[in-house]
């Protein structure tokens, strides 16, 4: 009696505090709001979210979803990312695809104390660049000033009622009211996954009658959201702000038969349980499955001289290199293969999906002896894959995985660029899942060992203050890939960027190219009048020319919040030979200096050599790891500004 007592009280404690708060409740234009031109607590803000909300509910066997947004702008010209917007959709077979409808896009302005609106009625749809199955509507607001309130609303319906997007909740600038609201029947099961440290100030998680039957609902409001701010070194902001992501676990349609899509699919069934559920699911699917068994397809397609390599390590490498040869990527992301003609079409075009080609590179393995696994994961922008929520929707990458005398190697066709080991940097999302017929395995997929990145420059030093020399920068391993990339891509706009437009100063003769290593480099001669100071009769110049930076980019003064991604621990050696002309001679030669972190994770040496009329400048800055903790930053932040000031140092030279 006393328990039930006590439960009673809590109830009706907390019941008004529900009662008080309105979910999806939007409410109407506040003059006021139109009125302010900056925000409150902080005039810097370039937008405040005034209203946003998500409502997820499951009606007739499809997903609905409604979203309503509502921003004050306060400076227009830094506030691009809410003034344009991108909807995707999942374009599916059989006529199953998402629809977006109800899209009103609107401006409110004050004009006069009165509160005029600009429509929007045009918008635009075109294929993901990410992946053809999804279509992109695209909208603008229109007649948008400092000061304005923009607003949009649309609904999807979706027959996939199992895929809910995960819904971020904090954004980059304060939000003052947020809803998220999942309404779905019961004989559906989800898992919902909740992660981060803000706490919604309202929630109601219980059963209900609506919609004319028996729903589960949950219900999180927020209020007065402090920003999280965008921080340098971050892969993907939102796998560490808050969020919300529903996947379907289970189904139980006996007691209403044909109420959802499916149909009766026989009593309960269980999804997503364990990511052993999820390799399940992967190898009875059509586009997973199915094509790593057509062993007929590839059985004679590797030549006899790589068939009859011997050492497995050897051979997996020359299977990869043909792979890479021979197919070509798509720009598509995908797990599998985007139909069930997959494997087929791309042996016939030589152009394929990630997916196709790395599972294409597994069956190939296989026919030759070696026991290749595919190693499902997700790129970045998909968020991290998590041990508790597994999720089949968020897998958009295969990679092929061997281990060969107790060593892990991993492989990746699609990038002409990789090798063992060394995947595209859009892949390097911390782990993946070995996916066999029995079970999954969890690995890490980080970037083993350290890329290079040599700054080299050998110039002479003229009596009238003019430098001439020649300069190169040449990467390794994972930067080479990079940057390769980039300008294979397109090779104008990587020289204008990197260096055309850092390098104000005049050269000739840049040339780009992939050198027999697989190291990446750019190289040019310079003349330039700018790098010496006439000070006295003395020459003055920092002896590192053109190679000294006034600043670094571990500059944020807030708390760090995030953890420190770097795609790749790396050396960066920077090396500038001088030579002075006869009848010169070095004054203030700075001295040679080395610091480093308690444990050697950061490390900076100054070093400083002369030769006669020649003085040699070389700094070392080392970074062991490819992720460190936000703890970190700190240490970072020290670090560098003793390399800016370090390098800040400049020498004399005078006439004996």
């Amino acid at each position: 009696m006393k328990t039930k007592f006590l439960q009673l009280i809590l109830f009706c404690s907390v019941l008004p505090v529900f009662g008080q708060y309105k979910f999806l409740d939007i409410s109407k234009l506040d003059n006021a709001d139109l009125k302010s031109s900056t925000y409150e607590k902080n005039p810097s803000e370039v937008a405040e979210i005034l209203y946003k909300s998500y409502h997820y509910y499951i009606v007739d066997g499809q997903l609905n979803l409604d979203v309503v947004s509502r921003v004050k702008i306060y400076k227009k010209d830094q506030a691009g990312k809410f003034l344009n917007q991108e909807i995707y959709t999942y374009d599916g077979k059989n006529n199953k695809s998402e629809k977006v409808t109800s899209l009103k896009v609107s401006t409110y302005n004050l004009v006069n104390d009165k509160v005029e609106a600009t429509t929007v009625e045009k918008n635009s749809k075109y294929k993901s660049k990410e992946s053809k199955n999804y279509t992109v509507t695209k909208f603008a607001f229109e007649n948008v000033k400092d000061g304005s309130v923009i607003e949009y609303k649309y609904s999807v319906l979706s027959p996939f009622v199992w895929s809910v997007d995960k819904i971020t909740v904090e954004e980059n600038v304060p939000t003052r009211r947020f809803d998220y609201v999942l309404d779905f029947p019961k004989y559906l099961g989800f898992n919902i996954d909740y992660k981060g440290s803000l706490v919604p100030k309202h929630r109601d998680v219980t059963d209900k009658n609506i919609y004319g039957g028996e729903y589960y609902t949950y219900r999180f409001g927020f209020e007065n959201i402090a920003p999280y701010r965008d921080e340098k070194y971050v892969h993907n902001l939102d796998n560490y702000r808050t969020s919300i992501r529903a996947e379907l676990n289970s189904t139980n349609i006996t007691r209403t038969p044909g109420a959802y899509e499916g149909g009766d699919l026989g009593g309960f069934k269980s999804y997503a349980v364990t990511w052993k559920d999820i390799s399940k699911q992967l190898y009875e699917s059509d586009f997973f499955g199915e094509q790593l068994k057509r062993k007929s397809l590839v059985k004679d397609l590797i030549p006899a001289d790589i068939k009859n390599i011997e050492k497995p390590q050897e051979k997996a490498a020359a299977i990869l290199k043909f792979v890479q040869k021979n197919y070509t990527w798509n720009g598509y992301y995908t797990v599998g293969s985007e139909d069930e003609k997959g494997i087929k079409d791309l042996l016939e075009t030589k152009v394929g999906t990630s997916g196709e080609i790395n599972l294409l590179l597994i069956m190939l393995m296989r026919s030759a002896g070696l026991d290749a696994q595919p190693l499902a994961l997700a790129t970045i922008g998909r968020g991290l894959l998590m041990d508790h929520s597994p999720s089949i929707n968020q897998l958009n990458y295969t990679l092929a995985f061997l281990e060969i005398d107790k060593k892990a190697f991993i492989y990746d066709a699609s990038s002409k660029l990789s090798v063992p080991n060394l995947i595209r940097p859009n892949a390097l999302n911390y782990n993946g899942y070995i996916m066999t017929e029995k079970d999954a395995k969890k690995v890490n997929v980080l970037c083993p060992g350290k890329s290079t990145t040599y700054l080299t420059v050998n110039a002479d030093l003229n009596p009238d203050g003019t430098v001439a020399g020649s300069f190169s920068d040449k990467d390794t391993m994972l930067y080479a890939m990079m940057n390769n990339e980039k300008y294979e891509e397109d090779k104008a706009t990587y020289q204008k960027e990197s260096y055309k437009d850092r390098y104000t100063f005049p050269f000739t003769n840049i040339k780009t190219e992939l050198l027999d290593d697989n190291a990446f480099q750019t190289s040019f001669d310079f003349d330039s009048d700018t790098f010496v100071d006439g000070i006295g009769g003395k020459l003055v110049f920092n002896p590192l020319l053109f190679l000294y930076n006034r600043s670094h980019e571990f500059d944020q003064t807030d708390e760090r919040r995030s953890p420190i991604e770097l795609y790749t621990g790396y050396d960066k050696i920077k090396k500038v030979t001088i030579t002075l002309p006869d009848g010169y001679a070095f004054e203030n030669v700075p001295k040679s200096k080395k610091f480093r972190t308690e444990d050697n994770a950061i490390q900076y040496v100054y070093k400083v050599t002369q030769e006669g009329n020649k003085l040699t400048v070389e700094t070392t800055t080392t970074v062991e790891d490819p992720v460190y903790p936000k703890e970190y930053y700190p240490a970072f932040k020290q670090i560098f500004d003793n390399i800016t000031k370090l390098e800040g140092q400049v020498v004399t030279a005078v006439k004996k």
